[in-house]
């Protein structure tokens, strides 16, 4: 019988039937490998029938599941407010942005906390994770400590401890003998991934698991991977600066989208309590191109300041640099500034960054980018004490955002005292803020900035 073959990419792990120099899924090059194909089940259910599942209705009440601390607020958060029994967690992140200090300090939180852990590493000996501990000052910490990438080994030392919390630094590192190919490819990623996750819901050990990331910021492997986990959290981070964010992009026991915010110190990470606070730390006056947007990360309200440059270009197409930001969506608003408020910025380099690192993706972004765009253009500074949101339609009408009143709450608590946003916003009572409604941009450039 002839062995069937399988040909998946590294990169994006698109399945091809036969080899080729070109991933035609994502475009990467000399990445596409033969994989042997996993095992297969029964081809039918034969005699045999396996026990039948209990059922029940959707009015089932069940208890919440419990939750362990570890201390680190931020954390905590962003895990929807502590770890969850057998629960798996991916952790991706580029490399040297502090993903294995992070999970070490974390480690040791919830070994302090009273909690049994094991910390796996797979890219370092175990004197090398000694001595990142000792420059943090962990080494009292009650840790179990290994390095090893053969899977079947870390297994039985799982089952034979029976820890509850087992750190796996990193996945791509891991391999099985029974799966023939690499570590780090994509059959060996999803098989190990596989019996980890199997071994945390069977076993009910909570397991946090490393993935690298792509060029393109995602976690590398086959996207399967982040299936089958219960929480993904990303690890955020210029290496400019010294702040990290830690964003849940899936989690099946709290908030997705929550973020915890970090610090990058000569003793490890540091929590951020109030991040608000330290982004506007350096507005020491008013300038021209600085706004302030009042944002929504998960459940919590972020302050951050957008930035932004205009000068006349000496090239013939002008340049479009974007830091924090969509790249695409300053597009967009520059085309509605120009459509439809007659505001052109053809011949202007524009270039835009949102302060501190941060990353918004948020669409009520918009009316704080296009007040910065304006401000820098007109060099007319926005008052100090005011801030702004609301989404642009291609109309030009300003669309209302949600947490209307959250976001007021924050800003007012930082001394804030004026806002502009859309109209018909819920906007609920908040004292000593000034909110001015705005049905659409021309309206907004024409009170602000005196044009229309």
């Amino acid at each position: 019988m002839a062995k069937s073959l399988a040909f998946t990419c590294t990169e994006c792990g698109a399945a091809h039937r036969k080899w080729a120099g070109k991933c035609d899924a994502c475009g990467a090059w000399n990445s596409i490998v033969e994989e042997a194909p996993l095992s297969s089940g029964p081809k039918t259910l034969g005699a045999a029938r396996g026990k039948g599942i209990e059922l029940t209705d959707l009015a089932t009440e069940e208890a919440p599941p419990p939750r362990a601390a570890s201390g680190m607020d931020e954390l905590d958060r962003v895990l929807g407010g502590g770890l969850v029994p057998a629960s798996a967690v991916l952790v991706g992140g580029d490399p040297g942005i502090g993903k294995s200090t992070l999970l070490l300090q974390a480690a040791a939180s919830f070994a302090q906390a009273g909690l049994k852990c094991l910390y796996i590493s797979g890219e370092e000996a175990s004197a090398q994770v000694r001595m990142r501990a000792q420059r943090l000052g962990l080494t009292k910490a009650p840790v179990m400590l290994g390095a090893e990438t053969n899977l079947r080994e870390i297994l039985t030392t799982l089952d034979r401890e029976r820890p509850q919390l087992a750190i796996i630094d990193s996945i791509q590192t891991m391999w099985m003998d029974t799966i023939e190919s690499a570590p780090g490819s994509v059959s060996q990623v999803r098989a190990a991934a596989h019996e980890l996750v199997t071994f945390a819901k069977t076993r009910g050990v909570a397991v946090i698991i490393v993935g690298h990331v792509t060029k393109e910021g995602t976690i590398a492997g086959p996207r399967v991977v982040e299936h089958m986990v219960d929480t993904v959290l990303y690890f955020e981070g210029e290496r400019g600066h010294q702040f990290r964010i830690l964003r849940a992009v899936k989690n099946r026991f709290g908030p997705a989208d929550e973020i915890g915010v970090f610090e990058m110190t000569g003793d490890g990470l540091a929590q951020v309590m109030n991040p608000s606070a330290l982004f506007l730390s350096e507005r020491d006056k008013p300038a021209p191109g600085s706004a302030v947007f009042a944002g929504i990360e998960g459940t919590r309200p972020v302050l951050t300041e957008i930035q932004a440059l205009v000068a006349p270009s000496p090239l013939g197409t002008p340049r479009r640099t974007v830091v924090g930001l969509d790249s695409g969506r300053l597009s967009t608003i520059l085309a509605v500034l120009e459509a439809r408020c007659a505001i052109p910025f053809a011949g202007l380099d524009v270039f835009l960054n949102v302060a501190g690192g941060m990353r918004v993706n948020e669409p009520a972004a918009d009316l704080a980018v296009a007040a910065a765009l304006l401000s820098a253009r007109e060099d007319v500074a926005i008052p100090p004490d005011m801030v702004l949101f609301g989404e642009i339609s291609l109309s030009g009408a300003l669309r209302p955002v949600g947490q209307t009143e959250n976001r007021l709450k924050e800003a007012s608590k930082l001394g804030f005292t004026r806002a502009i946003a859309p109209s018909r916003s819920k906007l609920g009572s908040v004292e000593g803020m000034d909110v001015r409604q705005m049905a659409d941009l021309t309206a907004f450039v024409g009170d602000v900035f005196g044009a229309g």
